[in-house]
């Protein structure tokens, strides 16, 4: 059932009305496309119609609110729709902890989120699992850089499988930096992120932050170090518990992957798939599952997220 909802801001701020409408609109444009709703606007009058509407009228008014102090930026947008969402749909509320890095109001956006950086202080090893858009390995690196902060560890590293390079690793250009450089390059983005570009680089020069190709992790041991594995669904069995294997004292490590995404030939294995029915039952080690409600990306991620997952339902019906 359509219904109407209408606000209006008094008194009139042209300024603060353009820095919520954003350029030609687009803010509006990302509600409209969120919410599955129309948004009109009459000078500082709205209208939203649709299912949602009562909740299109509640994120304008957050945003406004916002943007007394600041430009609203397409990421404010979806993160206050986001928001929005998880409190409609569920009515537990989970309180997160809020990480020292840089960004000073960075948590968990939705319950699920919240209770995986729980997740991630309270245990040595755990598994972030799900879609892509969940903030699975933001918010490990995230993680990494508060226990950083905090003393906790002396260094981060950074693995991630290189499977699309195979073999010929070796035949591609550069030190062994920068022939992973693109396999690594979500993790590099997240860190400037979270630490700025310089601070970063300066790490890098001490090897308090290092990257790791999983290939030249064998015999190693990782003391005192937070080991962030991401793309975790391209290991092969042997390679997972080769890697986990690698944690030594003081250390805190966190694998993610997503179990639809896996780029490994048809006759391997995925490790991520098997590892819960071999170490599910491990204490000190957790598993925890994200679904689409959890997509922090543009409102659409999560919509083909649900295609495909219905899809893929069909199809396991059929076969």
């Amino acid at each position: 059932m359509s219904t109407s909802e209408s606000l209006s801001f008094n008194p009139v701020d042209n300024e603060r009305l353009a820095r919520l409408c954003g350029p030609l609109d687009e803010n509006l444009k990302q509600v409209e496309t969120g919410l599955d709703v129309v948004v009109q606007r009459r000078g500082e009058a709205f209208r939203a119609q649709g299912p949602a509407a009562k909740l299109a009228v509640e994120a304008l008014t957050r945003l406004y609110l916002l943007a007394e102090k600041q430009d609203i930026s397409v990421d404010d947008v979806q993160l206050t729709l986001v928001e929005l969402r998880q409190q409609q749909s569920s009515a537990e509320q989970e309180e997160s902890p809020v990480l020292a890095t840089r960004r000073g109001d960075l948590k968990g956006r939705t319950p699920n989120q919240a209770r995986y950086i729980k997740a991630i202080q309270q245990h040595d090893v755990t598994f972030g699992i799900g879609p892509a858009g969940t903030g699975k390995t933001y918010l490990a690196v995230a993680c990494a850089v508060d226990a950083m902060e905090r003393d906790a560890v002396k260094r981060i590293v950074l693995v991630r499988p290189a499977v699309e390079a195979g073999e010929k690793l070796g035949f591609l250009p550069g030190d062994l930096a920068q022939k992973v450089d693109p396999y690594l390059r979500p993790l590099y983005d997240a860190l400037y992120d979270l630490m700025g570009f310089d601070r970063v680089t300066r790490l890098f020069e001490k090897n308090l932050i290092e990257i790791a190709p999983l290939a030249y992790m064998r015999g190693r041991t990782l003391n005192h170090a937070f080991i962030i594995l991401d793309e975790a669904q391209n290991t092969t069995p042997e390679q997972m518990k080769m890697f986990l294997t690698r944690i030594g004292f003081g250390s805190r490590a966190v694998i993610t992957g997503d179990v639809t995404q896996i780029d490994l030939a048809r006759h391997q294995k995925s490790g991520l798939v098997e590892v819960e029915r071999i170490l599910g039952h491990v204490r000190g080690i957790h598993f925890h599952h994200f679904n689409s409600n959890d997509v922090v990306r543009h409102p659409l991620v999560q919509k083909i997220v649900d295609a495909y997952d219905h899809y893929q339902s069909k199809q396991d019906e059929k076969s």
